[in-house]
């Protein structure tokens, strides 16, 4: 587990999205130099989205090898393929097209159109992760690879949003996937935010990842924000619970800041 989150500070929602952005890219070159790909796992929301914009708006982009880049979700809503409120779609028009990607690895969880359930649908997904942690271990020839291979592929960054409420990907207070601890993808039904049935990692998934990054803007997340800092159970605060193993990352505007404990105040130089 990582040490104590750090907290970034940004004046507004569009320099944040600008300082994750940035952030995004240098992190993704680094990644490929040392592993020659890199894994992303994308959220949607107005920050993530509009991050995945600023990205593809940025001049530094190209510095990325995009067709080299592993694309996953956090989570997604179970509606047609085509639906406006598919995280996947709007990430495509965000980003995605806009930049030279390599298909096959562009993993989109299952819409439903092609699945009778959520709970299909993540059955679904956990099987191409696995499928993908099995070949990612068939392919690194390192002396210290482990013997059996892991239910997931490595993580390099998750990117997360949190809801007023404190949920994080399609993870709810009190709800069965934030209780989960064996499965890496659930199905939600009864969603307290529509569309009710959606498809979300778990929280040990998550928490896989090297890196999270928790991306928050708004005053109407300073409760969920101040609350999941301070340690709250992750049953009633999802957001509390997500860390990655080496680094978890809080980077939100200054609306989203008011109820942050002030130990853990960095702010972000200007232009970072």
């Amino acid at each position: 587990m990582s040490a104590d989150p750090r907290v970034s500070i940004h004046p507004d929602s569009s320099v944040l999205m600008a300082a994750i952005a940035a952030r995004l890219i240098t992190k993704l070159v680094d990644v490929q130099d040392r592993f020659g790909e890199a894994t992303v796992v994308l959220t949607g929301g107005s920050v993530g989205i509009g991050t995945l914009k600023a990205v593809a708006d940025s001049p530094a982009a190209p510095a990325v090898d995009w067709t080299k880049v592993n694309f996953w979700w956090g989570d997604e809503r179970f509606v047609g393929a085509k639906d406006p409120d598919r995280n996947t779609l709007q990430a495509h028009e965000a980003l995605l097209q806009h930049i030279s990607v390599d298909p096959s690895r562009v993993n989109e969880p299952g819409s439903s159109d092609e699945f009778e359930s959520p709970e299909l649908a993540a059955e679904d997904y956990a099987r191409r992760l696995s499928e993908a942690a099995a070949a990612e271990h068939a392919a690194d020839m390192s002396d210290n690879r482990p013997e059996n291979p892991g239910k997931l592929p490595r993580f390099d960054v998750v990117l997360l949003g949190v809801g007023p409420d404190a949920h994080v990907a399609s993870l709810f207070p009190e709800q069965a996937g934030i209780r989960e601890k064996q499965l890496t993808v659930v199905g939600v039904r009864n969603s307290p935010k529509p569309p009710p049935e959606r498809i979300s990692l778990t929280l040990p998934a998550i928490n896989t990842a090297a890196e999270v990054w928790m991306v928050v803007a708004g005053e109407d997340k300073a409760g969920a924000v101040g609350l999941a800092l301070a340690g709250a159970n992750p049953v009633h605060v999802p957001a509390a619970g997500p860390a990655g193993r080496s680094r978890t990352l809080w980077l939100i505007d200054e609306n989203a800041a008011s109820r942050v404990p002030e130990q853990l105040v960095r702010k972000a130089p200007a232009g970072s």
